[in-house]
């Protein structure tokens, strides 16, 4: 399967990336500094790219290249982008991206997302010792006070985690709560917990050829007043292969994307439950043509059914 790397490394040959920058730059100087949303329970607004951990990033951690990851994130805050994304269980993701930003004296300037993942043990007090443990382990590595958001992933222990971040917020230790999942099976479990429990944010996946989340989940979010954290959207990097030997058309102009990651990146910032997407790159490249994705105009609802005519007619991966 192609992914984001491949498909530059074929559309953009002879071209340094030095000169990618400029997208940037320009970006910037026709339509302004990045877009921002608010949070629907407090009204702080974010910007709309952020940057994600959960593949590039974490498997860039685990070869020790930290210089590419400094680079990277330190891309992204001189570019107006604060939420970073990560959780536990990607690799050493958490732990070098909390070094890092202490070392670049970024660490205040970060919206910092994180996730208890402890799986169920058996219930009772030992689950709750070790989604604790967790948290703490987590306050170390990030080295800030007060985190801003802890989602439990993938739908993790609800019953056992949700009481210990409520008990956390109260004490002023994170800003926000919520919950996660990327998986099917687990949408009924999210829709439901957001019916019936007061959330911050919910994170899922959300992309033009993965568009699941806006029968019910998005909506129910602008209903409930609930933040949204988009991941995965490229498709899980399927786009990148039904792009391949494309060429982004002339009318995708209209809302100032040039490239195709903006292409995605602003169908999804369209859709007005979006609060904040953190796709995932380990390269600074990718890192200033996302960020050029929250930058301008973005699609109205005729031109997102362009948009997704004109994916549906090319060829699965």
């Amino acid at each position: 399967m192609m992914n984001r790397r491949t498909w530059l490394q074929t559309a953009l040959a002879g071209v340094t990336t030095t000169a990618l920058p400029n997208v940037w730059a320009q970006a910037l100087a026709n339509s302004g500094p990045i877009l921002t949303r608010a949070i629907p329970s407090s009204g702080q607004r974010l910007p709309i790219i952020g940057l994600g951990s959960s593949a590039t990033f974490a498997q860039v951690a685990r070869t020790e290249d930290r210089e590419a990851l400094k680079n990277v994130m330190a891309k992204m805050v001189e570019l107006g982008g604060t939420v970073f994304d990560t959780a536990p269980s990607y690799g050493a993701s958490e732990e070098v991206a909390g070094q890092i930003a202490q070392n670049l004296g970024i660490a205040q300037k970060l919206f910092w997302a994180t996730k208890l993942n402890v799986a169920p043990r058996g219930g009772g007090a030992a689950d709750a010792a070790a989604a604790r443990a967790q948290l703490e382990t987590s306050f170390k590595r990030i080295g800030k006070p007060v985190i801003d958001l802890i989602q439990i992933h993938n739908m993790g222990d609800i019953q056992t985690q949700l009481p210990i971040l409520r008990e956390a917020k109260e004490k002023g230790r994170i800003r926000y709560l919520g919950i996660t999942t990327t998986f099917s099976d687990q949408y009924a479990s999210m829709i439901d917990t957001m019916r019936t429990q007061k959330l911050d944010f919910i994170g899922t996946n959300y992309a033009i050829d993965d568009l699941f989340a806006e029968q019910t989940i998005l909506p129910l979010a602008q209903e409930r007043g609930i933040g949204v954290l988009v991941y995965a959207p490229f498709g899980r990097t399927r786009l990148w292969s039904r792009v391949k030997g494309q060429t982004v058309p002339e009318w995708a102009k209209e809302f100032d994307a040039t490239t195709w990651a903006q292409f995605f990146l602003k169908f999804v910032a369209s859709h007005p439950a979006v609060t904040c997407i953190t796709p995932a790159t380990s390269r600074v490249s990718n890192m200033v043509d996302n960020m050029a994705g929250g930058v301008g105009r973005l699609p109205d609802a005729a031109m997102r059914k362009r948009m997704i005519q004109l994916i549906n007619s090319l060829p699965n991966a």
